[in-house]
């Protein structure tokens, strides 16, 4: 958590910075979730796919994907008077997992976007937010096409542990969204006051 300043008419008053990861399998829609949600230009780190990268990127079912995350992307949303996210979209190849470490340092919590269609390539994600106890809310990209899914089905496929949130998205659509970013802070809140009460219990 970042704590902001800014003067007001009335004085000064805090503002509160959080920063959320947003993760997921490649392809899967993190750079376009950060681009549709943030209200600046979205600071993005992408590269051509290229024929060297062939025998590592499985691009299977996401044929249209000409480029990738190398580092991060980069967007700002405000919830609501004196809340803000700062979100940071993680690389999905197996190969830039090393920056997962460096980039969850100081989350508050993380979106973990999911394909129905390549549902396996966010267990990843998943696995690392449980092992670490970072809280996550699985957010379904629903892609034209694609077979629809209750909650509660993909919830059980990713073996979730109870009351891990499973909503349905369009990372196109900025109201969707940002509906998905208040259910995870919402729930991380609850995760963190819940954990704060047990340690002083």
């Amino acid at each position: 958590m970042v704590p902001e300043h800014s003067e007001a008419a009335g004085g000064d008053t805090a503002a509160l910075a959080l920063k959320i990861l947003v993760a997921g399998g490649f392809g899967v829609g993190k750079t376009t979730l950060v681009g549709a949600v943030s209200e600046i230009k979205p600071l993005r780190t992408e590269e051509l796919l290229s024929e060297a990268g062939q025998s590592v990127d499985d691009t299977d079912g996401v044929d249209q994907k000409v480029t990738t995350t190398v580092a991060m992307d980069f967007g700002r949303i405000t919830i609501r008077s004196g809340l803000s996210l700062y979100l940071f979209g993680t690389p999905g190849q197996d190969r830039f997992w090393f920056l997962w470490d460096e980039l969850s340092q100081g989350a508050l919590g993380a979106v973990v976007l999911a394909d129905t269609r390549r549902l396996a390539d966010c267990f990843p994600a998943v696995d690392y937010f449980e092992h670490r106890h970072i809280p996550f809310v699985v957010a379904v990209n629903c892609f034209t096409g694609a077979r629809a899914y209750a909650a509660p089905e993909v919830s059980r496929a990713l073996d979730l542990d109870e009351g891990t949130p499973v909503v349905m998205c369009d990372a196109r659509d900025r109201a969707s969204g940002k509906e998905v970013l208040i259910q995870l802070v919402e729930y991380a809140g609850r995760m963190h006051a819940a954990r704060l009460l047990d340690s002083v219990s």
